[in-house]
């Protein structure tokens, strides 16, 4: 979405994760997704990319100066508390030693800071969209698929506003094509 907003041209390579290309393993022996190379510099995290885009091109002022301490704070809990518990809830399979319900219940910590956020504005961090509500969106996303028919009578009005907005944002939709997996040779899709 960043990239997008940002109206920067890529090459899309889109990646069988069954099949990794040589090529990408060459680039970044990480082996994971999304990478981006540029020049001969490899990006292989998702708010690095990010950053990198908006930093290029901001028209929308995502990066909004004046939060960004508070914009890294909220993605720093997202990725390092918020995401473990979304993969144990998601995958409570994996994670027998409690109840999925259980592990949701820890999520819904986070769950509440942001509802209490949109109670008082419309994004997380004030009237306009920001690079918090971007990077937090598709977490919230996977959240609320776990059990979506809970999700819809959860305690969090505000939050499932929020979600629906980005879902049925035309941003959204323009970044949610299939493409087929690319192979070596292959002419890449300009995004």
């Amino acid at each position: 979405m960043a990239i997008r907003t940002s109206h920067i041209k890529v090459e899309l390579r889109e990646v069988d994760l069954k099949n990794k290309p040589a090529a990408m393993l060459q680039a970044s022996p990480k082996a994971s997704v999304p990478v981006l190379i540029y020049q001969n510099t490899v990006v292989e995290e998702s708010l690095d990319i990010m950053l990198w885009a908006l930093q290029q091109s901001d028209p929308n002022n995502w990066l909004h100066s004046k939060h960004l301490d508070e914009i890294y704070s909220l993605i720093k809990f997202n990725d390092n508390i918020f995401k473990i518990h979304l993969d144990h809830y998601k995958y409570s399979a994996r994670f027998p030693q409690q109840s999925q319900t259980s592990y949701r219940e820890k999520g819904e910590v986070f769950l509440q800071q942001l509802e209490n956020r949109l109670n008082t504005q419309k994004f997380l961090l004030c009237e306009d969209p920001c690079l918090a509500d971007i990077a937090l969106f598709p977490f919230i996303r996977q959240f609320a698929c776990v059990e979506m028919k809970w999700f819809e009578s959860s305690p969090y009005p505000q939050l499932r506003q929020w979600l629906q907005y980005w879902l049925k944002s035309e941003l959204f939709k323009s970044i949610m094509n299939k493409y087929p997996a690319w192979q070596e040779n292959q002419t890449p899709l300009i995004f």
